[in-house]
């Protein structure tokens, strides 16, 4: 029988079970995932460290073969805590794009979409 998701598996030192807390984490404990840092400009604007990475936000990747490249986050996936961005492709043998999923700590937010839903300690 496979092992049920409990809060210890946090504290283990296995790398299984630490992999375990993340894939089988309910969505109230993914969800803290797709954190991402702000740039040091909305770091002082918005008085955080970090935010959850939404569609519409502008990041820039600091790690990985696309580090450097920027572009607007297009989808979400909380369930694998993936992002898609615009621009950021991997050309395939018969020279189709495919989008290439990026993990939100890999990357630092920009700029963010302003709507209503979003909450943030601005003054």
């Amino acid at each position: 029988m496979a092992q049920r998701w409990k809060r210890s598996l946090k504290s283990s030192r296995k790398p299984r079970s630490q992999r375990l807390y993340r894939i089988k984490a309910p969505m109230h404990i993914t969800r803290h995932n797709l954190n991402a840092h702000l740039s040091k400009e909305l770091r002082g604007k918005l008085k955080t460290r970090s935010l959850r990475v939404r569609k519409g936000d502008t990041v820039k990747i600091i790690s990985g073969q696309f580090k450097g490249k920027s572009g607007t986050v297009e989808r979400v996936v909380p369930g694998n805590a993936k992002i898609f961005i615009g621009g950021v492709e991997l050309v395939k043998k018969n020279g189709g794009k495919v989008q290439y999923p990026i993990v939100p700590s890999k990357v630092v937010i920009i700029e963010i979409k302003e709507d209503k839903r979003r909450t943030t300690n601005a003054p």
